[in-house]
């Protein structure tokens, strides 16, 4: 079992910038694949970024060059910096653990995730 709790969400102008924490703990943290998605209203989880468990990271289109997706093996944390926000990042932010270690970019490769924090951005 992981347990997993975000925190740092908020409410920011565009512009802006947050840092998200995802606290882990249970199984060894070192050795899973970390991921951040955000939901939308009504809509599906939408994959935001992933760092797998050797470091590696790869992020959504929408966030590359803006979100920094890291972690820190010691605290059994993982971090999604966000910069530069926009209006249209306001969701629900949830982070995700695969205990395979993979860190994919589908929801249904994950088997713990957290209870969520929200993100809004004003114009």
């Amino acid at each position: 079992q992981v347990q997993l709790v975000e925190s740092g969400g908020g409410l920011v102008q565009a512009g802006g910038s947050l840092r998200l924490s995802c606290a882990a703990s249970g199984r060894t943290f070192s050795t899973c694949g970390m991921a951040w998605f955000r939901q939308f209203p009504g809509k599906e989880r939408e994959f935001v970024a992933a760092i797998n468990w050797i470091g590696s990271t790869f992020y959504a289109d929408s966030v590359k060059g803006r979100f920094t997706i890291s972690r820190d093996n010691v605290k059994n944390t993982v971090y999604l910096q966000m910069n530069r926000l926009k209006p249209e990042d306001t969701a629900v932010y949830y982070c995700a653990a695969d205990p395979t270690g993979r860190g994919g970019s589908y929801p249904e490769e994950y088997d713990y995730w957290g209870q969520g924090t929200q993100v809004t951005v004003s114009s």
